[in-house]
């Protein structure tokens, strides 16, 4: 009986010292909401927004209006207050729907194919829009002054349709711009919005794998459907679209140039546009359609005079909607991109409203519609912000998470661009997680092409959540090889949808760090600043 006692005695003492430690532990807000993430509300969440039923969640459509509605019941069901218009959930964003029907083709040459040569929409809110006009290779389309680059410089493009190269020119030299890491000046969105500063009528972007870091397969799934955008004034700007590098280096040919010499001259400072001489005639017929779409917001209140300011965890909850078929398959999911991201903001949500815990600052949810458009719903919110931006502390952007399993490391961009970066370290820190720089990432402009860049370009910090590279029981760049599958065969593809070997454990992981890195945010006494060398550090001292 003694020794049974004694035996009894020796197990309970550790045990009452572990859980002391552990109510000790669950004391601390952050430790709280963390321990309050749940595993079967992220997958239950998942599994009813990647769903058929929901056909693809694409702004303007039943599917995205139910998705919205779903978003705003679960708000309400957790206590969250409406954090949109007028008292509202909703955030209305107008948009404009265009499904081209279009023709592309050059003086006494063949009408080039349709989705496998080209690929073009209006930038027009027309039923036919035409652009007649010289091709004008302009190289990267860049002007730079603080690199010394402007690749429009003793040119006028005019009336002319312009044809450039994605990516920037540090994808061949690694000693200009930020070498293989892509700048902004790399985005297909900077291409147009160049292009049109020029004055130019049409703008055609030369599609390789490398450059554009994804395959053609998704420009034809991307932007061959309806093409939804916030209807806007109308500028010089008539047409804009892809084409491969098979019919590119034909056009160019026929005006007498060859497309790899030229690309290679492309990647100089001292490159020079280059009329090619071939005249094209590009019309695109568009059925359209007006209505609207919202971004979804609530609010989980903050106690105390910073009450009125807020830190953002978002994900976008849009998806391409019913297209093309691809091998029967007509609806396109989007279960990585991005319903895992909507679950996650939803059992976010849910992780504070079970552990009851209130920052200073309030804690506002957001799923965003049109991300998938170019950043529509997020550029809206900027536009016109239900919380001011000044009052904006911090956005926490959830796109894509880590369905292949746990890992031992956790990334997020931008990191080294404001004091969030040492925040969210610390977060990481106590999930017993090491902070990785995910270097794909870096070399595909990730950080540009999520909805914390339009909070980003108008002065409030942000980060978006990134997989891990070390993952748990498997081999070095096991988790590279994962990804290169999904962007290969999945990405913005009809089956890119629920999968059964789906593993939870690894978003889990994310998303306990991104809510510490909430309410760390939320109660310190001042908001993230930019660092010095940050791009964005005027915007944000204009910001304040």
């Amino acid at each position: 009986m003694r020794i049974r006692s004694l035996v009894l005695t020796l197990l309970w003492c550790p045990f009452v010292s572990l859980t002391a430690q552990q109510t000790a532990s669950a004391s601390r807000p952050a430790d709280r909401v963390a321990a309050a993430v749940d595993t079967n509300a992220l997958r239950g969440h998942l599994e009813f927004l990647a769903d058929d039923a929901l056909e693809g969640r694409r702004p303007g459509t039943r599917g995205a209006d139910l998705t919205a509605k779903y978003l705003a019941t679960q708000f309400r069901r957790l206590g969250l207050e409406p954090a949109g218009d007028s008292g509202t959930y909703y955030h209305r964003v107008p948009i404009i729907t265009l499904t081209p029907t279009p023709t592309l083709k050059a003086a006494a040459a063949a009408e080039l194919a349709y989705r496998d040569d080209y690929v073009l929409w209006s930038m027009r809110n027309d039923s036919v829009t035409s652009a007649k006009g010289e091709m004008v290779f302009v190289g990267y389309g860049i002007v730079a002054p603080e690199h010394g680059w402007n690749d429009y410089q003793g040119v006028d493009v005019r009336n002319k349709i312009v044809v450039t190269l994605v990516n920037d020119p540090g994808l061949r030299d690694s000693t200009i711009f930020r070498g293989p890491i892509l700048t902004y000046y790399g985005r297909w969105t900077y291409k147009i919005e160049e292009a049109r500063r020029q004055g130019a009528s049409g703008i055609l972007m030369i599609h390789t794998t490398e450059s554009a870091t994804y395959p053609w397969t998704t420009v034809q799934s991307g932007w061959t459907g309806p093409q939804v955008r916030i209807e806007e004034p109308p500028t010089s700007l008539l047409v804009a679209g892809w084409l491969s590098t098979e019919a590119a280096t034909r056009l160019f040919s026929q005006g007498g140039q060859d497309l790899r010499q030229l690309m290679d001259r492309a990647a100089k400072s001292e490159f020079r546009a280059v009329p090619l001489g071939v005249e094209l005639d590009a019309t695109v017929r568009s059925a359209i359609s007006r209505s609207e779409t919202h971004n979804v917001l609530g609010r989980w209140a903050g106690r105390g005079p910073l009450a009125r300011e807020a830190v953002l965890i978002t994900g976008h909850y849009d998806h391409f909607g019913i297209g093309t078929p691809v091998d029967g398959d007509s609806i396109y999911n989007g279960a990585e991109d991005n319903a895992s991201g909507t679950a996650a903001v939803l059992s976010a949500a849910e992780a504070f409203a079970r552990s009851g815990v209130r920052t200073g600052r309030s804690i506002v949810f957001v799923g965003f519609t049109a991300e998938e458009s170019g950043l529509l719903g997020s550029q809206a919110l900027v536009a016109k912000p239900t919380v001011p931006l000044s009052r904006t502390a911090a956005i926490l952007n959830l796109d894509v998470m880590n369905l292949y399993g746990r890992t031992q490391d956790v990334s997020a961009l931008g990191l080294d661009q404001s004091s969030l970066g040492a925040v969210f370290g610390r977060a990481a820190a106590a999930e017993g997680l090491r902070v990785s720089v995910n270097r794909n990432a870096l070399l595909q402009g990730s950080y540009f092409r999520s909805d914390h860049f339009p909070f980003a370009l108008a002065g409030v910090p942000g980060t978006s959540i990134q997989n891990g590279e070390k993952y748990i029981g498997r081999p070095a760049g096991w988790g590279h090889k994962q990804k290169s599958e999904y962007t290969a065969k999945r990405y913005h593809q009809p089956s890119d949808e629920l999968l059964p070997w789906f593993s939870y454990g690894g978003a889990l992981q994310q998303l306990r760090v991104i809510v510490r890195t909430a309410v760390a945010v939320g109660t310190a006494s001042a908001q993230p600043e930019w660092n010095k060398t940050s791009e964005f550090q005027e915007a944000g001292e204009k910001r304040q």
